[in-house]
């Protein structure tokens, strides 16, 4: 098994200290099946070498992808990145392979599915939490707001029952849903906190918060990982056994 989990430049710097890497290996994935890459490496990614893929945080996406100018100055978006995940997320989806997207990741996907974003929440739409917790001189690490669970029957509902407490580390969130997506949870003051494929597939679950800085004081966070990675498995096992019929 191999699994993509597609960073920044300067995540990827980090190497196995990057907390998604660190986030896998709790999870029970070992460290030769797991692949930092970035938008330049993107000459030589090759997606069907992956069995899963992970989007995570970092930069903005760039408005112009969801038909908008950029509005304001707290948008750093990155559009090689850009590029890059859209044209690995698009060929992950035509191989029906996991995918598990954070914070960035799903906006990533929900711009992808044809969605669009507040491009910064305090200016578009007045929440009524601080959803960017550092600026309250909160760790990462800690939980800040609760979640709730609007699909009891999605996969993110048969881990968390109904609500969890989560951190939270984002100016940007869903506006428009992507078609072919659902919301599975919504935070307390109303906004998009994770999305499903609402369609029938082996697994597509993105959340808004960062799971991987929790995976250790958070069995709920850990079991995030726990089943994207057995997804991730049972792609490879099922490929097997295809190829044995041959």
């Amino acid at each position: 098994m191999r699994i993509a989990v597609s960073v920044s430049e300067k995540e990827k710097e980090k190497g196995a200290a990057s907390p998604y890497f660190q986030a896998l290996l709790a999870a029970g994935a070992a460290a030769t099946e797991i692949a930092l890459v970035s938008a330049s490496d993107a000459a030589r990614v090759r997606p069907g070498d992956y069995d899963g893929v992970l989007f995570t945080g970092g930069e903005d996406v760039d408005p112009a992808f969801y038909g908008e100018d950029k509005q304001y100055e707290s948008v750093h978006d990155h559009r090689p990145r850009d590029q890059f995940e859209f044209s690995l997320l698009e060929r992950a989806l035509a191989r029906r392979v996991p995918i598990l997207g954070i914070c960035r990741g799903v906006q990533m996907i929900n711009v992808k599915f044809g969605g669009t974003l507040f491009q910064d929440m305090k200016e578009d739409a007045e929440p009524q939490l601080e959803h960017r917790q550092t600026d309250l001189g909160k760790s990462r690490q800690e939980a800040t707001h609760s979640v709730l669970v609007t699909d009891s029957e999605s996969s993110l509902g048969t881990i968390v029952r109904g609500a969890c407490r989560v951190n939270s580390l984002h100016h940007q969130a869903i506006k428009r849903l992507g078609r072919g997506l659902k919301v599975t949870a919504r935070s307390e003051d109303g906004f998009v906190e994770a999305v499903e494929s609402a369609e029938e597939y082996p697994f597509l679950m993105a959340v808004q918060w960062h799971p991987e800085e929790m995976v250790n004081n958070s069995a709920e966070q850990r079991e995030i990982f726990v089943r994207f990675i057995a997804k991730c498995r049972e792609g490879v096992k099922r490929d097997a056994t295809s190829s044995g019929r041959r």
